[in-house]
Order: structure tokens, then C-alpha cells, then sequence
């Protein structure tokens, strides 16, 4: 059962005299009259429901749930916006050209103010915590600080690789404080990794404790696997005020953060609390199903109720119908974005991520509410990643999924664990940690050539340094984690074009695409909803028979060029748009929920 963050209404009103109605997935509870933040830290319950209340504005309107988790990420050289070709402000949060006047940002309950308003309540339970709770590592209140300082650490760090440069807030808002300028993001960063040093402290591992037998409570293998996240952000390349460069702060080097990022996922590693699911397909499932049980590969999810949140809603294969089998979300939900066309004859066609990343097909009009699969063009595919037809719960929300956001799962603490080992130890230290996430993705029978012959043949720091930046996209395709690394490779904009170019070649079946067949052959299985489908696979070209039915498997029309070319906006610099820019309700709020 998907657990429900129950919100202590009354106690969160009195912290934060200000906020907005709670959303109608957010129970009240009873309180006592006097709420003082003498009591609430210094009883568990209380204080559990105002560090419950630091989520509440991840689901809010134009927050996590409409406008960052929809936009941030996508167009990179493994994802797209799947009409970024169409001009709009949807298409321009995708394709780098973001104005202030966006009206998708320029709200005045943008996603910036929602960040900062999480922030301010985590500053509110973080100082009340410190005063009246008496946290201690294995306490109840040392696990509630632990989390409040690992929540305000997210919202931080989304902050910092959607704007840059922002104010730092780590202390609840004084008259003194109401308008802060920008700090510089090094300073913020070294916070963070600080706060969650103590975090790590302070809170249990997975299934060590009730409270940690969830994915949507904080754990001590995500603080310390978002920790090693965060310091190959901060040691990594950034479009700083005067170029795209590292940080030129000490203690953000790449010697000291690799360090620190190789520490804590060895550590994660080494605990045995969290593992990799044992099939890919299994891990999707399992996701879609809300199984939320700790101790696998995802490692902290941010959480949203049955009737708030939109993963599915923007990313699951596209249904076309309002109502069908598997869902009634409305019409169109679904293919928002997917992967870029030439990912899918990038995998190698026996990886098992590679159908389950990549579809072709979706669903079209219900007849008698039965929905069949149907193929759709070359240039156009979905995340398989995100599916109603895994989900155990039918969706009648008509605006929202409730489907949770994987924030970080283990595959990506043994590819830290990987890159960092090749950077301070060489590739021998490497190998161990890519084999890991390899052996997964392909069967027994090809384990010695496409894991141990392939891993073992990575014998410099460049090669293994390119191979882990090609694992990473075969691995998170349509997780929206690819452009922040990009970013801190320092890749963005060398492997935009060179997608650019993929597509291009792919679109007129020409270079490495040139054995991409032309036409695709199709039946309908069994149940006379799936699509049996041959010719997707290089060189598949011989005509499987009379039970097929043929369609030409073409780049849509005349349009191929603008499409390509909208991958980044023409005329534009990736490397020098990697932020959104403010726009003026940014400036003009407080940051008070």
C-alpha cells in the first residue's frame, strides 16, 4: 500500500501563518491549542507532522508537479520535449531559450517560490528541532532533523541546476533577511554537503528502523548517495557569471569531491541496504505498481498522494483515448517526451533496458473502452519506463497520476562509485561497479562478452571514463538526470550536436544508421491488444509473412530538419543557457509559503 503523508494541519498553520490552503489529499489532524514551537519540537508526533508539512510544496500547482519535474532535464542527447519543434513556452524550458516572461514559470506560484517555501519550512523545523527536540543519532527527532536537513538540501540542489546563483536562506525569514541577493552557488553547495554529512548522522538505514521501511521517508543510504550526487555537481563543470568552468573554491576540487563521492557510495555499497532489482523490467514494475517497500534499488522517492503528481501523466506511454483498460486520466496523457529517435539502435539489441526504455508505439481509441497498441513514426518515441498498463491502481484523476518521482536509485550510487574509482584509482578500481550494472542488463549466456570481455577491455582512464558516460545513458534515459551530467562533463552542448547529427543521419538512413530498416512488419498478439513487431532491429528487412501487416517506418514529412534542428534552440549556445532566467515574480515575492 502506497503510504500517505498525513499532514498535522493545525501545527503547520501555526508555523507558517501564511501558507495556502492545504491541496484536498492532505488530511488534518487534531492539535492542541497551544502550539508553540516549544511543544511541537519537543513532542515526536507534532513535530513528525510539521517535517511532513516541508513536502507539501513539491505538489503544489506550478511546482514539482506541473512545471520542474515536466521541463527540467529534457533535451539532452538522450531526451527530448517530443514537439519541441512546435514554438511555445513549453518548447522554449526545453530547447534553451527560456525568456523571463515564460508563462509557464512567470507565476506568481512558480516553481521557484514553491522551492523556497519548502526551504523556509525545513529552516522553521530545522531551528525548532536544534532548540526543543534534543535530536540524537538513533533518536526519533534526530531522524526527523536528519530528514528535515536532507528535504531542504533537495530543494537546494533543483534550485541551484534549474537557476544557478540563488539566495541562501538557512535560517528562518527576518525582517532583517526578507531580500536577500544571489550567493554564489559554491557556498551553497558546501552547505548542503555539510547539512547532509550530519544528516547521514543523524538518520537510520533502510528497514532499520518503522520509519525507514519506506522510500518516502529519508534514509541514511540516500543521504549519503545524494551527498555523492552533489559532489560531483558542485566539483563539475558550470556555466559560471565569466564561462563555463569548474569551481575554483579549494574544497570543491575535484581531488577533495571525488573523494567524498567514492567515500559515500562505497559506504552505501558496503551497508548491503539497497541492492539492484534483479531484472530492469522488474524495477519499472515494481515502480509503476507504487511499491514503495525500502531495501531495493530506489532509494527515496518524492512522494505524491493518489490524486496529485504527474509522472505518468507527462511521461508514460502515450494513451490516446480518456478512458481505456488501463487508465481514464483523460485523453492524450502520456508522450510528452521520450527518447531521441537513434537511442534505441544505440542499445545493444540484446541489452534488456533497451525495449523497456524505448517504445514505438501507443495506444489508440477505445472501442467498447479496449485500447490497441499502434505504431506511431520514426522521430516519435516513449519513455517504457513510465506505464498505466504496470500500475495495479486505475487512474480516474483526470489532471493527475500520483505516481511518485524516483529521485535516485542504486544504479546510480555504482556508476558514482565507478566514475569516481577510474578518476582517483584507475579503471581496475572501476571495473567492479560497471560489471555490476552490466551483468544486470544482460543474459547469462552473454555475460562473458558483453560484461566481463567489455568491462575487462577498459584499460585506460579515457576509455573507462567514455564508457561510463555511455552506461549512464543506457541506463537513465527518461529520468531526466542526463543534463545536469552532461553539464558537469562539460559535454552539453559537444553531444547535443553530435545527437543532432545522429538524427540526421538516422533520418535519411545514412552513416551508422544506414541498416536501420525502411518498413516495419506487425500483428496483434494474443490478447489482440499487443503488437507483435518485427523490423525494428538492424537489418531486419526479410518480409516475415502473409500474418504481417507492413507500414513504411519513415521520419515524419518535410518537417525532419526543423524537428532535428529543435533539439536546442537555432542560434543558441547550450553551454551558455544551461539556467532558466528569473522572471519578475521572482523578484517581487517573499518566500513564505
Amino acid at each position: 500500500m502506497k503510504h500517505k503523508i498525513i499532514i498535522a494541519g493545525l501545527i503547520i498553520a501555526a508555523l507558517f501563518s501564511s501558507c495556502q490552503q492545504f491541496e484536498d489529499d492532505y488530511l488534518d489532524t487534531e492539535a492542541p491549542s497551544t502550539l508553540e514551537p516549544s511543544l511541537i519540537f519537543s513532542e515526536v508526533a507534532l513535530a513528525k507532522g510539521a517535517v511532513d508539512g516541508i513536502k507539501v510544496p513539491f505538489a503544489e500547482t506550478n511546482s514539482y508537479r506541473g512545471r520542474f519535474l515536466p521541463y527540467y532535464g529534457l533535451n539532452t542527447d538522450t531526451e527530448w520535449y517530443n514537439t519541441s519543434q512546435t514554438a511555445g513556452d513549453k518548447a522554449d524550458l526545453c530547447v534553451y531559450d527560456a525568456k523571463p516572461s515564460n508563462t509557464e514559470m512567470n507565476t506568481t506560484n512558480n516553481a521557484y517560490a514553491m522551492m523556497y517555501s519548502g526551504i523556509e519550512r525545513a529552516n522553521v523545523c530545522i531551528q525548532g528541532l536544534r532548540q526543543y527536540g534534543n535530536p540524537t543519532p538513533g533518536s526519533e527527532m534526530g531522524q526527523l532533523l536528519g530528514e528535515a536537513l536532507t528535504l531542504r538540501a533537495i530543494y537546494y540542489a533543483d534550485l541551484l541546476k534549474s537557476w544557478g546563483d540563488v539566495p541562501a536562506r538557512f535560517e528562518p525569514i527576518t525582517t532583517a533577511t526578507l531580500y536577500l541577493p544571489k550567493a554564489s552557488r559554491d557556498i551553497i553547495y558546501k552547505q548542503l554537503i555539510a547539512d547532509l554529512g550530519e544528516a547521514s548522522t543523524l538518520v537510520a538505514w533502510p528497514n532499520e528502523t518503522a520509519y525507514t521501511n519506506t522510500v518516502e521517508h529519508v534514509n541514511k543510504a540516500f543521504v549519503k548517495a545524494f551527498r555523492a550526487r552533489l559532489a560531483l555537481a558542485a566539483s563539475g563543470y558550470q556555466q559560471y557569471p565569466d564561462g563555463v568552468r569548474r569551481s575554483s573554491d579549494p574544497e570543491l576540487s575535484v581531488a577533495n569531491m571525488y573523494a567524498l563521492a567514492l567515500k559515500e557510495s562505497r559506504e552505501v555499497i558496503q551497508s548491503g541496504s539497497a541492492r539492484l532489482e534483479s531484472t530492469f523490467e522488474g524495477l519499472w514494475r515494481k515502480y509503476n505498481e507504487e511499491n514503495t517497500a525500502a531495501g531495493g534499488e530506489s532509494l527515496w522517492e518524492l512522494p505524491f498522494s493518489d490524486g496529485r503528481g504527474r509522472m505518468l501523466f507527462t511521461f508514460a506511454v502515450k494513451h490516446t483515448a480518456a478512458a481505456d483498460q488501463f487508465q481514464a486520466n483523460g485523453a492524450n496523457r502520456g508522450g510528452v517526451a521520450g527518447p531521441l529517435p537513434f537511442v534505441f539502435y544505440d542499445y545493444d539489441q540484446a541489452d534488456a533496458r533497451r525495449n523497456v526504455t524505448c517504445v514505438p508505439y501507443k495506444y489508440g481509441a477505445a472501442v467498447n473502452g479496449i485500447a490497441k497498441q499502434e505504431l506511431g513514426t520514426l522521430d516519435t518515441w516513449y519513455f517504457g519506463k513510465y506505464r498505466y498498463e504496470w500500475m495495479k491502481r486505475y487512474v480516474t484523476s483526470t489532471n493527475d497520476d500520483g505516481v511518485n518521482k524516483m529521485y535516485m536509485r542504486y544504479a546510480e550510487v555504482l556508476l558514482i562509485a565507478a566514475e569516481t574509482a577510474n578518476e582517483l584509482e584507475g579503471p581496475t578500481a572501476a571495473m567492479p561497479y560497471l560489471k555490476e550494472v552490466r551483468r544486470r542488463s544482460f543474459s547469462s549466456a552473454d555475460q562473458a562478452t558483453k560484461v566481463e570481455s567489455y568491462v575487462n577491455g577498459l584499460t585506460s582512464k579515457d576509455a573507462m571514463f567514455n564508457a561510463l558516460v555511455e552506461e549512464n545513458k543506457y541506463e537513465f534515459t527518461g529520468e531526466m538526470e542526463r543534463k545536469q551530467a552532461l553539464i558537469r562533463w562539460n559535454l552539453l552542448k559537444a553531444n547535443l550536436d553530435k545527437a543532432k547529427q545522429k538524427m540526421a543521419e538516422l533520418s535519411t538512413r545514412t552513416g551508422q544508421y544506414a541498416d536501420v530498416p525502411a518498413t516495419l512488419y506487425y500483428k496483434y498478439q494474443s490478447d489482440n491488444v499487443s503488437l507483435d513487431i518485427y523490423g525494428l532491429n538492424r537489418g531486419e528487412t526479410t518480409n516475415p509473412g502473409a500474418l504481417y501487416s507492413s507500414t513504411a517506418w519513415t521520419w515524419t514529412g518535410t518537417a525532419a530538419d526543423a524537428k532535428i534542428a529543435s533539439l536546442y534552440k537555432v542560434g543558441v549556445n547550450p553551454d551558455e543557457r544551461q539556467f532558466w532566467q528569473y522572471g519578475k515574480y521572482f523578484l517581487m515575492q517573499v518566500m513564505v509559503s
